[in-house]
């Protein structure tokens, strides 16, 4: 009885236990499949997604009238995908896409300063020892591989050997592979960040690749676009460039060590094109766009299931200007024209200057000339010969190069004498060609055209030194200096892109005496000012006294409607208040220097000018100063529509540019009688 009892009790015991095993089993069926049962068969067939960006197209920068400049056109990079690559050899695809490029004529992006091998197989650092940004790239090669400072490129190629593993190949592939290898690292390519081997490839190399893309997984075309210019002479030095963002941009070290990295927080990629000078880089994040992604879907096997465009790109703004392209170009080839003439006709030295023309009711500029100049389209491939060019053609005169103004400074201390009460209309000077008012010091005026009393509309025709020097003696440069800050001469006129502020002569200057404030009231002394603001200060005086924010952006448009998004509203910075009628006086003695001047003289419409004729520091081999040519201008005085101002180095007498005025006012009228290719405003132009 008691032994049956146990059995039962056992077998009862088993079954509860199997029951309890089977109950287990079927809750944890359920768990599986029907609690988590949608998760575990993702799991089953899991994919990965990674996102790619593709590249916005660039915003154009047109002109006035709507024609092209700058604009994008398509080209082909060859690209390397390490998503795509896989388990496949990352070396012997490299050196097989190389191949491909070697055949073709085809260069490839390798920033490594490192020579290839000679014969002994020794390697030599190529950094220019002058530069030091070659300099800090040989420092950071060896920091990056873990070398010393004093480390030989022998030492840094063994270790990109030994790194890469290059050492079953010839010492060529192992400087070609291991150059490509760090370029790579400094640009991290990973699963989603494809490297871009080579760029703008020919059609050739873009067949040769597709045509081997079986036998080449990873080694993709990809379509994108480069900066070009419809012609490369129009405001080179104005539009600036675009470039590859440099390491110095990318990784940014403050002076107390902290690293950031400002553009890759802005949604830049390490191989991107930046606007790196310019109206390119002033506006920067207007023509830049806004990447599309392309999303690569692959499986738990590494399969590629779906690739796809996710988010389309949509390309930047486009950038109108003031500058109107064919007023520009007429303007440039006057003052080619110009000099060239001055240099034959007077047997000076003539052979550089630049002409700014604005827009006397905008403050727009409208023309921006420098000679010589340069292409854009031939920068990269003319560097060198641009560069050793004595001329500086790559030099922006017209906004960057610093002048004495010479008598064209005189306007600014007549206005400053009558609206502060000093002199009138009738106030006189007795000019007989010396200032005797220092005992040691006797200036001279060349007294042209004129002597005796000598009034202010005479003294701006005539330029009369004696009138100016005592004039502004009594008046103090504290006093003529402000009114020609206010008037726009040295201080920035406010244009987008880099431009020099110059100086005047002031009383806090290390050589200040007297004599040297008599000289700064004719433009000489310590003062200098930049093309850009003598039209600048012109401007001024034919809107009396109203100072307009000098400017090159007319809008902002839509780049695939043409429809304007934001326009650039005249912006007035100063205003001179003349209770006196002074710039009504000034402009009657710049009319009359006008008549003066050749080219002037008798031109149809009514033209105000000052020239002037500043001593550079140079001295002529007779012992004389070399001197510039100088103008200021603007017209028509019934109703001024564009101001002028004009640099001419080593031309001499600033009357000389006379003709130059001329030519640039008549090709301004012919640009608005429709002489030059009209089109309607706003319009695109193919």
């Amino acid at each position: 009885m008691d032994e049956h009892k146990i059995v039962t009790r056992r077998l009862a015991m088993l079954i509860a236990v199997a029951l309890a095993v089977f109950a287990l089993y079927v809750l944890r069926l359920i768990f599986l499949q029907l609690v988590h049962g949608d998760e575990f068969a993702a799991r089953a067939t899991s994919t990965t997604e990674y996102r790619f960006n593709v590249t916005a197209a660039r915003g154009d920068i047109v002109d006035s009238a709507g024609r092209r400049i700058a604009t994008s056109t398509t080209c082909y990079n060859v690209e390397l995908s390490k998503l795509l690559i896989g388990d496949n050899d990352l070396n012997e695809t490299i050196r097989k896409a190389v191949e491909i490029l070697q055949a073709n004529g085809e260069s490839w992006n390798d920033g490594l300063l490192i020579s290839y091998a000679d014969g002994a197989g020794n390697y030599d650092f190529t950094g220019d020892p002058a530069s030091q940004s070659d300099q800090n790239a040989i420092a950071a090669v060896k920091e990056a591989l873990g070398l010393q400072q004093y480390a030989t490129a022998n030492d840094v190629m063994d270790r990109l050997i030994e790194k890469y593993e290059l050492e079953s190949y010839d010492p060529t592939w192992q400087r070609i592979l291991g150059g490509i290898h760090y370029q790579m690292e400094q640009e991290a390519f990973s699963n989603v960040n494809n490297f871009t081997l080579a760029e703008n490839v020919s059609d050739k190399t873009v067949a040769t690749v597709k045509e081997h893309s079986l036998t080449l997984p990873g080694v993709e075309i990809a379509e994108t676009s480069v900066r070009s210019y419809t012609d490369g002479t129009i405001l080179p030095h104005v539009l600036g460039r675009v470039g590859k963002i440099t390491a110095e941009m990318w990784r940014v070290t403050d002076e107390n060590g902290q690293v950031t990295y400002p553009l890759r927080d802005k949604g830049y990629a390490m191989n991107d094109v930046i606007g790196i000078s310019g109206l390119e880089s002033a506006y920067e994040d207007q023509l830049r766009g806004q990447d599309g992604v392309e999303t690569i879907t692959r499986d738990s096997d590494g399969v590629i299931i779906d690739t796809s465009i996710t988010t389309e790109p949509e390309p930047g703004k486009t950038v109108m200007l003031t500058v109107n392209s064919e007023f520009q170009k007429a303007v440039d080839d006057a003052l080619a024209r110009n000099v060239q003439q001055i240099a034959t006709t007077y047997n000076v030295d003539a052979s550089a200057g630049a002409v700014v023309v604005i827009d006397v009711k905008t403050g727009g500029i409208l023309a921006c000339s420098n000679y010589p100049s340069y292409d854009q389209n031939l920068y990269s491939t003319q560097y060198s010969a641009y560069s050793a060019d004595p001329g500086l053609p790559l030099y922006n005169r017209a906004l960057q190069g610093l002048y004495t103004p010479g008598s064209t400074y005189k306007p600014s201390v007549a206005v400053a004498a009558l609206i502060s009460g000093l002199i009138d209309r009738n106030s006189t000077v007795y000019c007989n060609g010396v200032y005797n008012y220092f005992s040691d010091y006797h200036p001279r005026c060349t007294r042209h055209g004129h002597s005796g009393n000598i009034d202010v509309v005479t003294a701006i025709k005539w330029s009369c030194n004696i009138f100016f020097y005592d004039v502004g003696r009594r008046l103090t440069s504290d006093v003529y200096d402000d009114y020609a800050y206010r008037l726009g001469l040295g201080t920035p006129t406010g244009v987008e892109v880099s431009e020099s502020t110059g100086r005047l002569t002031t009383k806090e200057d290390s050589n200040y005496t007297a004599s040297l404030e008599v000289q700064a009231a004719i433009g000489q002394g310590n003062t200098v000012v930049t093309p850009v603001q003598l039209a600048t200060y012109a401007a001024t005086i034919a809107n009396k006294g109203v100072r307009y924010r000098t400017h090159f952006v007319k809008a902002l448009l839509d780049t695939n409607t043409g429809e304007v998004l934001e326009e650039v509203e005249p912006e007035i910075v100063e205003i001179i208040e003349d209770d006196v009628g002074a710039f009504d006086i000034v402009e009657e003695g710049m009319v009359g220097a006008a008549q003066t001047v050749a080219g002037l003289a008798n031109y149809p419409y009514t033209i105000a000018c000052k020239t002037g004729t500043p001593q550079r520091s140079e001295k002529t081999p007779s012992g004389s100063y070399y001197t510039n040519s100088t103008i200021i201008a603007y017209g028509p005085v019934e109703d001024p529509q564009i101001a002028v101002g004009i640099v001419v180095e080593y031309g001499g007498g600033g009357s000389r540019t006379g003709e130059l005025v001329a030519d640039i006012f008549n090709a301004y009228f012919f640009e608005r009688s429709n002489g030059m290719t009209p089109v309607q405003e706003g319009q695109l132009l193919e």
